[in-house]
C-alpha cells in the first residue's frame, strides 16, 4: 500500500487507571464543570449532575475530554471520540492484572481468534 492509498484516520487507543483520592473534590469539579456548560438543555443538565453525584467514575467522565489530549498536536483533528470510565479492583503488583488483558480487537472478532 503507497502513501495515496494509505487512510488518513487513525484509532489511537488510551487506557488510563487513576486514583481517586478526593471523590468529593472531583464530584465538586464536574458539578461545576456541568454548571458551566450554558449550551447544556435543562433536563441533561438534572440527570448529569445525579449521575456525577452517584458515581465517581461519571464524575471523571465529565471532566476528561478526548478533545484535550490531541488539541494541542499539530496536523491532526479530532474526527470522533468515545470514552468511559468505570470503577475496577486494581492492585498493581498482582501476577493477574496486566493492562492489555481485556483487550479484544475488532479483527480478532471477527476472523475468531480473540
Amino acid at each position: 500500500m503507497n502513501a495515496s492509498e494509505t487512510s488518513q484516520f487513525v484509532r489511537l487507543r488510551v487506557e488510563l487507571v487513576v486514583e481517586v483520592e478526593s471523590a468529593d473534590t472531583l464530584t465538586k469539579a464536574a458539578l461545576e464543570r456541568i454548571k458551566g456548560a450554558d449550551d447544556m438543555p435543562a433536563d441533561e443538565r438534572v440527570h448529569a449532575e445525579s449521575a456525577v453525584t452517584q458515581d465517581t467514575a461519571e464524575a471523571l467522565a465529565y471532566l476528561v475530554d478526548p478533545f484535550d489530549l490531541v488539541s494541542e498536536v499539530p496536523g491532526v483533528d479530532l474526527a470522533q471520540a468515545s470514552w468511559s470510565s468505570e470503577q475496577i479492583d486494581y492492585d498493581p503488583d498482582s501476577p493477574d492484572w496486566g493492562p492489555d488483558e481485556d483487550d479484544v480487537y475488532e479483527d480478532e472478532e471477527e476472523d475468531g481468534t480473540g
